[in-house]
């Protein structure tokens, strides 16, 4: 049996695996998506099932009004005492000299829940990890911040002891363990005692094409103690500019029941336009930073190595005391709308889906019409990850506007400033019409203008498609559900993608996503109704303009 990576496609950012027994567990970065943290569980490493996610409340995350990509920044997993401990972070500011945050921890005897309340940390860092010693005693490891400008920005890893009878920190023990390399920009840590030795991993380079995890070590927790791996870096695609996955670093190891060791780490898939060097720029992400699983080795002077070589490999042995684990052959999904809760692959933006979003079940959703996509405060959209290159989404909306202020459709989404949609509005000469546009980076394009697609008189309902292939993407329309048309308007992905964003933004950490939305910025809160919604997983077919899948 093969890992055949990666293993959580499309946007599962920053995993941290942990094993409980015969199960294997991964949280993911959700950023400003909720619920909050992405969770998954395994018992082969191969086939990886979606579990509720813990942060499904306003008291254990409060994110209205976070900036693109802030939010939840790299949980950890742990398990420990019987039950699991949840690290997680909040970021409230993603650009400039200072990163606000707060840490918090919560807790829960079952994976699935229920998740105790929040206990507020501290706010030193983000990326921070509570590492469970053999004498009982717990510490936080954290990214460190430092806003002085004649400093760098990443001031180390910190070490705190963690008071279990207060469950506070001890501000007074903290400690600078390790700086990183001259790499700089270390972050993402997670500390191990494995035959007498502190290990810390962490990542370093930035989550780009020069991100690189590194490895070092100590016979004890005192300040600067730790050394570096020699022939590093454990793990980066820097170097390897041909292979098939690239950024892997910032991730967590784990051992097999039978003894054997993987290390679970983001990674991304990027892809070239036709007329592009596959060199410079090396790709676009639009299915963002995903998980890939290595394997790993220990060389004779007890230092971790990746299988393969530090690229990492595409295909991975699977542990060999492996259970076989049911999951689905692929993430297409189908929805009637018949339940009263949500899919698990269903995410809202900042907020939870409550009535004044709108409402689920007997064979509808309807969407209030809220703020704009651009808005980050009340915005009425359901959303599921891009996880496939090539797939067809489906929708069927009933809509009745009176003002171009209101719309109602199918949006592909990055972030406030970057997305696309089709949608109905309101035309003042023609009325009910169909309308395709586009953000990018806040320039917003209406493609059909006084063109756009007038909605036959009597029509109830309005089917909606996207076709998302690869490097470019369109939109359909039906006022029947069989005979369809295809706006002629071809958009690239690009814009959709962590690469793209980056150019223009500090907050580029999440994924292209598609899903429903209803807009009523004129604020009398006119309603949406979707009659279902499909997402179809296409074959991937390589082009002779992807990457080429090869092993380092």
């Amino acid at each position: 049996m093969k890992i055949q990576n990666p293993v959580l496609p499309g946007f599962n950012a920053d995993p941290s695996m942990i094993r409980v027994d015969d199960t294997y567990y991964i949280a993911n970065s959700t950023f400003e998506w909720f619920p909050g943290v992405r969770l998954h569980e395994s018992k082969d490493m191969v086939h990886w099932n979606l579990l509720p996610s813990p942060l499904s409340t306003t008291t254990l995350l409060d994110m209205v009004g976070n900036p693109a990509s802030g939010g939840i920044w790299a949980p950890d997993l742990s398990y420990a005492d019987g039950k699991f401990w949840l690290i997680y972070t909040d970021v409230k500011i993603t650009d400039g000299p200072f990163k606000d945050m707060t840490n918090y921890l919560t807790t829960a005897t079952d994976i699935r829940g229920p998740w105790t309340d929040p206990i507020k940390v501290n706010g030193v860092g983000f990326d921070a990890s509570l590492f469970h010693d053999d004498d009982g005693r717990k510490y936080l490891v954290q990214q460190t911040w430092d806003h002085r400008e004649y400093h760098h920005p990443f001031d180390g890893i910190t070490l705190t002891e963690f008071d279990t009878d207060t469950m506070q920190l001890k501000p007074e023990t903290a400690r600078n363990l390790y700086n990183g390399t001259d790499v700089k920009l270390v972050e993402g840590p997670h500390l191990y005692k494995i035959n007498g030795y502190y290990y810390l991993f962490a990542a370093q380079g930035g989550t780009v094409f020069t991100h690189q995890e590194v490895v070092a070590r100590s016979k004890t927790l005192d300040k600067l103690s730790f050394e570096s791996e020699p022939d590093g870096p454990f793990i980066t695609n820097m170097d390897t500019p041909d292979f098939y996955l690239q950024k892997q670093g910032h991730g967590a190891l784990v051992n097999t029941p039978g003894g054997e060791w993987y290390y679970a780490s983001l990674v991304s898939r990027p892809w070239n336009h036709k007329n592009e060097s596959a060199y410079d720029p090396r790709g676009w992400s639009t299915l963002g930073r995903e998980t890939s699983i290595q394997k790993v080795e220990w060389d004779d002077a007890g230092w971790p190595r990746v299988v393969g070589g530090h690229g990492g490999q595409v295909e991975v042995e699977a542990p060999k005391d492996a259970i076989l684990t049911k999951a689905p052959k692929d993430h297409s999904q189908h929805d009637e709308f018949d339940k009263s809760e949500l899919d698990l692959n269903w995410n809202t933006l900042r907020q939870p889906f409550t009535k004044k979003l709108g409402t689920v079940g007997n064979g509808e959703l309807k969407l209030v019409g809220n703020q704009s996509l651009s808005s980050t405060f009340d915005v009425s959209f359901l959303a599921r990850r891009w996880q496939a290159f090539n797939f067809d989404a489906e929708t069927k909306v009933k809509f009745d506007p009176y003002t171009y202020q209101q719309m109602a459709g199918l949006a592909n989404f990055y972030n406030d400033k970057h997305y696309s949609s089709i949608f109905i509005t309101w035309d003042e000469k023609k009325g009910h019409v169909i309308e395709v546009a586009q953000n990018d980076n806040n320039n917003y394009t209406s493609y059909l203008k006084d063109d756009a697609i007038a909605i036959p008189e009597g029509t109830d309902y309005v089917w909606f498609r996207t076709k998302v292939r690869k490097q470019s993407y369109t939109y359909e329309y039906s006022f029947d559900g069989k005979k369809w048309e295809t706006v002629p308007v071809e958009l690239d992905a690009a814009i959709l993608s962590d690469d793209y964003v980056l150019q223009t933004s500090g907050g580029f950490f999440t994924g292209a996503f598609v899903g429903l939305y209803a807009v009523d910025y004129a604020g009398y809160g006119q309603v949406a109704t979707f009659d279902h919604f499909d997402y179809q997983e296409l074959p991937d077919n390589v082009t002779s303009e992807s990457k080429l899948v090869s092993e380092s």
